[in-house]
């Protein structure tokens, strides 16, 4: 026995017990029928004339059915004439290079095959302008060649800062179709001016690319599509900060807290950009945002198969694996850091040989009174709140809640390598 598994030995694991969250979360039955109806609504498609080549800007967040919304968006599209291609517009995600990104949007179900245009993949970009401040804007050289844009993404709170709005169309425009030059460009005065530079440098796209219409979707709690609008290019500024606040009211959170530790099965970019979302969390690679649980100890086991390698984020745990350290791709997430100039997220923790050991670690180093009660919430990643697992010390609280539903008796902690 090493000196490490000395020191764990007597470290107590609690029992713990599967609990399901139930939240508020209207959800779209239909999603095909959902996005035809959004954008027959919204009345945009007289706005591409036959022949046009369309680009459509598909991000490489987990957004719910992107796949469906990107093959109706194509066929909206071709059904009045237009040639619609797909491009990714992620900033620097996928390694910042092109056939990263286009792995990325297969790895989604995102395939020439399923949406039924082709995927064009480049890293070129043109500057389209400068701010008052002298940060150049930057977009998708095929795009902005492009007779047509329409940009599809998800509205939701960011990770690290907070504005009228945050992840969403607008910041697709501004830094996914900017590709790695137009993220760094954004980034390049840290997050403190994220909400204003979004805004601004999306203001000039739009201004000055041929954008017609953005997809926009807000997800329930549940990681399903709760709402699906489709919204010209001059109402994205006024609408979007409205949805935004829609989709801050729908989110999913975990019932306890403070806790001693919060044990994450598995993080990725296709998670969350930071991995795990700080918004549930509370774990921030910035100082302009807050929110989430309040956690002495975050422990991750695994990295998704989704995110090739990419540990964006694992910094914003306390500890982890040896397999997360060993599926580690570094480039990946340095590319990251080094657009986003926030260099915390991709720094290692403590690794362990075993998730049982790592959680021990946590447990140890807690600084909870009574080890033998403490307050831990174990989690199988920050998009899939709705069945969590809480320590038997917990259970008197979930008891009192009405929208806490008990599923089992205390059970030991499950090590086998996947969720229970």
């Amino acid at each position: 026995m090493g000196i490490l598994e000395e020191l764990l030995r007597d470290i107590p694991l609690p029992r713990m017990v599967k609990v399901r969250q139930h939240f508020h979360a209207p959800e779209i039955d239909d999603v095909a029928s959902a996005v035809r109806r959004a954008i027959a609504e919204a009345g945009v498609l007289p706005r591409i004339s036959p022949g046009d080549r369309v680009a459509i800007a598909v991000g490489s967040r987990g957004v719910a059915d992107i796949p469906t919304i990107a093959r109706e968006v194509v066929r909206a599209i071709a059904a009045v004439g237009g040639q619609p291609f797909l491009v990714p517009a992620m900033g620097s995600h996928g390694g910042a290079t092109a056939e990263g990104q286009r792995e990325v949007l297969e790895s989604l179900g995102v395939t020439e095959a399923f949406v039924g245009a082709p995927i064009v993949s480049s890293m070129d970009v043109v500057e389209v302008g400068r701010l008052p401040n002298g940060l150049p804007v930057y977009t998708d050289k095929h795009a902005y060649q492009a007779d047509k844009i329409v940009v599809i993404n998800r509205i939701k709170p960011h990770t690290a800062f907070r504005g009228p709005v945050e992840s969403g169309l607008l910041k697709m425009i501004t830094i996914g179709l900017g590709k790695q030059k137009g993220a760094e460009a954004a980034h390049a005065y840290s997050f403190k001016y994220m909400a204003e530079h979004v805004l601004e440098m999306a203001k000039m796209v739009i201004a000055r690319a041929p954008i017609v219409f953005g997809v926009g979707t807000i997800e329930n709690a549940y990681d399903r599509p709760a709402k699906i609008v489709a919204i010209p290019a001059e109402k994205l500024v006024d609408e979007e900060p409205k949805l935004l606040v829609e989709a801050k009211a729908l989110m999913p959170k975990i019932a306890f807290t403070p806790l001693d530790v919060l044990v994450v099965d598995e993080i990725g970019k296709d998670i969350s950009g930071d991995g795990m979302d700080p918004n549930i969390t509370g774990r921030y690679g910035t100082p302009y945002a807050s929110g989430g649980v309040e956690a002495a100890r975050t422990v991750v086991l695994r990295l998704t198969e989704k995110t090739h390698g990419n540990a964006n984020g694992i910094g914003l745990a306390d500890i982890t694996t040896r397999d997360v350290f060993e599926s580690i791709d570094w480039e990946k997430g340095y590319a990251n850091a080094l657009t986003s100039t926030v260099v915390g997220t991709v720094k290692l923790p403590m690794f362990l040989d075993t998730g049982e050991l790592a959680v021990k670690a946590a447990i140890k180093t807690c600084n909870a009174f009574d080890l033998t009660r403490v307050r831990l919430v174990r989690i199988k990643n920050t998009l899939h709140l709705k069945d969590i697992w809480i320590s038997e010390s917990l259970l008197h609280e979930a008891r009192k809640r009405d929208d806490i539903e008990i599923v089992t008796e205390p059970l030991p902690m499950d090590f086998s390598g996947h969720y229970p």
